[in-house]
């Protein structure tokens, strides 16, 4: 483990990787979106937004709800993904 709190990498191919690449999308995912993505379960799709993303990989996450679609999670623009080359 890095004790300097330096973010890890997101691999392309795991299924956080999947949900970077929906996450860093002009519209954004839903929970719907990233359940299906996954196969996880809704609570799991948090976690892994609060624990891997934001904690592990240090990702600043938006959170809005829109009127038609619900609550919208999107990757900041300023975030950087590891992993992007």
């Amino acid at each position: 483990p890095d004790a300097g709190g330096a973010t890890q990498q997101v691999s392309p191919t795991t299924k956080l990787g999947k949900m970077v690449r929906l996450l860093q999308r002009t519209k954004g995912a839903t929970l719907d979106d990233l359940e299906k993505a996954t196969g996880w379960q809704r609570h799991s799709v948090r976690g892994a937004i609060s624990g891997a993303l934001r904690g592990k990989h240090g990702l600043k996450i938006d959170v809005e709800d829109e009127p038609n679609r619900g609550r919208i999670y999107r990757i900041k623009p300023s975030s950087k993904v590891g992993g992007a080359r």
